[in-house]
């Protein structure tokens, strides 16, 4: 009975969580800089070309790229959501829903989209049924978005998320295809270095209990790259997990 229970439970928080996501620096820098507000001097660089759609898929990561997982490069229609499927009840708060729903930021000249998927650890000899159920669950996901832009608009683009992370950091409500979601609260955490500009954050989501999302988007010239990423296991439990950084180091070696 209690597997059964255990089992119900976890499903419908990794239901949750999966609509939230798909339904998607030296010692020197100021604390500021580190946790990814790195709006610098690098709006007195003239903007980048845009990549073109060709140029982009070029860029994006396929199997090879990563060291463990399986990443897919064609992504279910169902998975793909459009911006214009994701609403929010104060304007300054979508950019977030953007980068939770696994969509993007502004309008992008080109848009390429892969899935992520890390490897299940196997559980322990003997492992009872619910624990062999929850190790499958234990395992991080990520929807990786490259947008390029024309005229500035990738530096406009991480501006925006910045300033949105500043104006509700203490949480927001946003709807993906007619699915509403809650926001409890926004954190800064350590972004990845090698960028032109980066954020990661930590979005703690209302999935039946306070569960942690966590995301990464990084700029390299004229292209940002979106990575949200989840586990579900986590989202069960409300329990801390890791962001598969792998994945985002990858993408910045390929861009370059």
């Amino acid at each position: 009975m209690r597997t059964s229970v255990v089992r119900r439970s976890a499903l419908a928080a990794s239901a949750a969580a999966l609509a939230l996501l798909v339904t998607a620096c030296g010692d020197e820098k100021s604390d500021e800089d580190k946790n990814g507000d790195s709006t610098t001097a690098q709006a007195d660089k003239p903007a980048a070309k845009a990549l073109t759609a060709a140029e982009l898929a070029k860029v994006a990561l396929v199997q090879a790229d990563v060291k463990s997982g399986t990443l897919t490069e064609k992504v279910p229609a169902k998975d793909d959501i459009a911006q214009a499927k994701v609403t929010t009840e104060d304007a300054a708060c979508a950019p977030l829903a953007y980068l939770q729903s696994a969509t993007y930021v502004g309008k992008p000249a080109a848009v390429v989209k892969r899935t992520w998927k890390g490897d299940a650890a196997k559980p322990a000899a003997g492992a009872s049924d619910e624990d062999q159920f929850l190790a499958k669950l234990d395992v991080p996901q990520a929807v990786i978005t490259l947008a390029s832009y024309e005229d500035g608009g990738a530096e406009q683009a991480m501006k925006d998320l910045n300033t949105s992370v500043e104006k509700c950091a203490a949480g927001f409500s946003y709807t993906v295809t007619g699915t509403k979601s809650d926001a409890l609260k926004v954190t800064r955490t350590p972004a990845p270095e090698g960028a032109d500009e980066a954020l990661a954050l930590t979005v703690t989501v209302d999935a039946g209990l306070k569960a942690p999302m966590k995301a990464v988007v990084v700029r390299k010239g004229s292209t940002v790259a979106y990575v949200p990423a989840v586990n579900f296991a986590s989202a069960s439990s409300g329990k801390d997990y890791a962001f598969p950084t792998e994945i985002v180091d990858a993408q910045l070696t390929k861009l370059g």
